[in-house]
C-alpha cells in the first residue's frame, strides 16, 4: 500500500501581496497531480530551504518524517504548518496565504524574499488508491447537522476560515470573527447571506482581547435566545496546559447538534474561548472544535 502522505517538490508560480500582513504564494509542479484535497480547512506541512544548503534528501514516500528527524540540526529543514487556501488540480496549482511578520520566523523570512521559480516542498495527502484509504487528521471542519455555526480565529486561522466560508451551503446561518493585525488586513471573502462576518483589527491591542470580547457577546445572544446547546457536564470538562500539552480537540459529528463552533489560532486565546463556551455558556464539548495553531512565545516543533 502506498504511503498516505508524501513530500511534494514544487516551485513558486506567483507571489501576491494581499494586504500589509498577508501574502499569497501560488505553488505549482507536476507532483501535485498526486495531491489530494480532503477538507475545507486542510493542513499541510511546508518544508523550508536552509540558506546555503537548500534541501536535504528525504524519501518522497514512506517514513519521511523519521528520516527528517534523524538529520543533523544544521541540515534539518524547518517544517511549518499551513492551510491550503485553494487547490486547482487541473492546473496543478495550490495557494497558501502566509502571514508576513518580518524576520520573526523561518516561514516569514522565506516568504518575504521568495521569488517566482524558487523551489519549496510541502507534505500532504496523496490521491488514495481506493476510497477507504482517505487520510484522516488533515481537516477538522465537520458541522454535521448543526443549524448554526460559529467560526473564530486570528490571522493564522484566516485562510482556513475563508476557505470554509466560500464552501458553505447558501442556507447556512452563523457568525464569524476573524482577528487581524490592522484594518488594512481585511480580506475579500464571500459568505452565505445568513452568515455575518466580522473582521476585528487589533491595531496595537493585545492579541486575542478584542476577538474574545466579540465571541463573548455572541455567546450571550445564544444564551438569551434560549438556543438549545446540548448537555454539557462541567465534570466532563478537562483543562489543557497549553505550555505542555497540545490544545487540539475535534469532536466527531453528532446528531441533533444545534450549534457548532470551530475555533483556531493562538493557544492561550483558544483555550479561554473554549472554556467560556463549554463551562460558561453550556455548549456540549462535542459541539466545539478547537485548535491551538501556535503558542505565543514558542516556535512550532
Amino acid at each position: 500500500m502506498a504511503a498516505r502522505y508524501r513530500i511534494f517538490s514544487v516551485r513558486v508560480a506567483a507571489v501576491t501581496a494581499l494586504t500589509p500582513h498577508f501574502v499569497r504564494v501560488t505553488l505549482t509542479g507536476a507532483a501535485l497531480a498526486e495531491f489530494s484535497a480532503v477538507g475545507l480547512d486542510q493542513r499541510i506541512k511546508v518544508m523550508l530551504p536552509i540558506d546555503g544548503h537548500g534541501f536535504s534528501e528525504l524519501p518522497d514516500d514512506g517514513d519521511w518524517y523519521a528520516a527528517w528527524r534523524a538529520l543533523p540540526d544544521d541540515v534539518r529543514n524547518p517544517l511549518r504548518t499551513y492551510t491550503v487556501r485553494s487547490f486547482r488540480p487541473d492546473a496543478h496549482e495550490l495557494d497558501i496565504d502566509f502571514v508576513a511578520h518580518g524576520d520573526a520566523g523561518p516561514a516569514s523570512r522565506w516568504v518575504s524574499g521568495c521569488r517566482v521559480g524558487d523551489e519549496i516542498r510541502i507534505v500532504g495527502p496523496r490521491v488514495p488508491e481506493s476510497p477507504d484509504e482517505l487520510p484522516t487528521g488533515a481537516a477538522e471542519f465537520a458541522p454535521g447537522t448543526a443549524t448554526r455555526i460559529l467560526l473564530a480565529g486570528d490571522e493564522t486561522a484566516a485562510p482556513a476560515i475563508c476557505a470554509i466560508l466560500e464552501a458553505l451551503d447558501v442556507a447556512t446561518v452563523g457568525h464569524v470573527f476573524i482577528e487581524v493585525p490592522t484594518d488594512a488586513d481585511r480580506l475579500p471573502v464571500s459568505a452565505p447571506s445568513g452568515v455575518e462576518v466580522r473582521w476585528i483589527a487589533r491595531n496595537g491591542a493585545s492579541h486575542g482581547v478584542r476577538m474574545t470580547d466579540q465571541v463573548h457577546a455572541w455567546a450571550s445572544t445564544v444564551t438569551a435566545a434560549g438556543t438549545p446547546t446540548g448537555c454539557s457536564d462541567p465534570a466532563d470538562f478537562t483543562e489543557v496546559d497549553v505550555d505542555e500539552q497540545v490544545l487540539w480537540e475535534v469532536p466527531a459529528p453528532v446528531e441533533e447538534r444545534p450549534v457548532y463552533a470551530w475555533i483556531a489560532g493562538e493557544a492561550g486565546c483558544v483555550k479561554e474561548l473554549r472554556r467560556h463556551l463549554v463551562r460558561g455558556v453550556g455548549l456540549d464539548r462535542r459541539q466545539v472544535a478547537f485548535m491551538g495553531y501556535w503558542r505565543n512565545g514558542k516556535a512550532e516543533q
